[in-house]
């Protein structure tokens, strides 16, 4: 039986480099101490030893001597990879990966945290996230007691997704829903409605209040009248169309298939008499053969710029911890002109 190959060390490095321990480390870390100054032969001995050994550095040390270890932490509110949302999830992990790669850090992705209430909880018996040198945060629902003992604890993060403050303010790279809305709010103004409806909660995640926030901006600004259904959306729509609504913002942009359907089974074509509109890409596009208006979220852009921001947590290069990103407005064709009154 082949017994397991030891792990190669800083002082193997120095007996083959024919060098002091203290040289090797100094070599590794890319600094000098106390105005030693290290000549290029010596450099390059130590160098070869490393490449020639395949030397990696113990992460766990690096952290005691204050070095980073080049991992950044993945944590994961909901899971990312299940079929039913991996579309949506996927070009954040993808800005992830991309700018890691650039930087030349690892991903560890947390999932071991254990599962409360259909969520995952970050400060648990076997919590691992000091493994990294910091954490990106994503998921839908943030709890805001942990991220106040993320804050309180000055642990290195980053949340993916706007995030309101706790204790302090919250570094976040997120998404600007609330001018993405206003713009559609406009369109369907300027497309001749007078009369909206906006579907959902619109309270609760910062998520929904920035939308409802936007709607609301939209319809001081155009002048026009609006309703608010927060439950029961469908079984509302001929309600709302008896009070005249001729355009549905729907908060869940998976559910305007629904509300499509449901205006056909009452006898009324989108976008001939009434529009809907989404408030945000749909989970899974490729599912729906229907063109809806709404508005992209820059998903990729967001996991790239928070990798971005941590590293500048890191390094101490950032005083900007919060960064809104722009939504790209999408016309469609679930969004027209209003119908005549039925």
């Amino acid at each position: 039986m082949n017994r397991p190959r030891r792990r190669v060390t800083q002082q193997d490095i120095a007996r083959l480099a024919g060098v002091s321990q203290a040289t090797v480390s100094l070599v590794l870390n890319d600094r000098l101490d106390a105005g030693v100054r290290i000549g290029a032969d010596t450099r390059e001995r130590v160098q070869r030893a490393i490449r020639d050994t395949g030397y990696v550095a113990d992460p766990v040390a690096r952290s005691l001597a204050n070095q980073h270890n080049r991992i950044i932490g993945v944590f994961t509110y909901e899971p990312v990879f299940p079929r039913r949302t991996r579309d949506f999830y996927v070009p954040f992990m993808m800005g992830i990966e991309e700018n890691a790669e650039r930087l030349g850090c690892d991903l560890l992705l947390m999932t071991s945290a254990p599962v409360h209430d259909g969520r995952r909880r970050i400060f648990h018996e076997n919590n691992r996230l000091r493994l990294a040198d910091g954490c990106l945060l994503l998921g839908r629902h943030a709890n805001r007691d942990e991220l106040a003992r993320l804050v309180a604890e000055e642990f290195p993060f980053v949340s993916i997704g706007r995030r309101d403050d706790a204790g302090a303010p919250v570094p976040y790279v997120g998404a600007d829903y609330g001018a993405a809305v206003t713009t559609l709010v406009e369109w369907a103004v300027t497309a001749g409605h007078r009369r909206l409806a906006y579907i959902g909660a619109g309270t609760g995640a910062e998520s929904p209040v920035d939308r409802f926030r936007g709607f609301s901006n939209g319809l001081v600004s155009c002048g026009v009248a609006g309703r608010h259904q927060k439950t029961d959306g469908l079984a509302a729509i001929p309600a709302l169309l008896d009070d005249g609504v001729s355009a549905f913002f729907v908060e869940e942009a998976a559910d305007c298939d629904a509300f499509i359907e449901r205006l056909a089974e009452l006898g009324r074509s989108v976008p001939d008499d009434v529009s809907v509109v989404a408030l945000g890409d749909p989970t899974r596009p490729e599912a729906s053969a229907i063109d809806v208006t709404t508005f992209h979220i820059p998903r990729r852009e967001m996991g790239l710029q928070a990798v971005e921001l941590l590293n500048g947590l890191l390094e101490g290069t950032t005083d900007q911890i919060q960064r809104l990103l722009p939504c790209e407005p999408h016309s469609g064709t679930t969004l027209g002109p209003p119908g005549p009154t039925y």
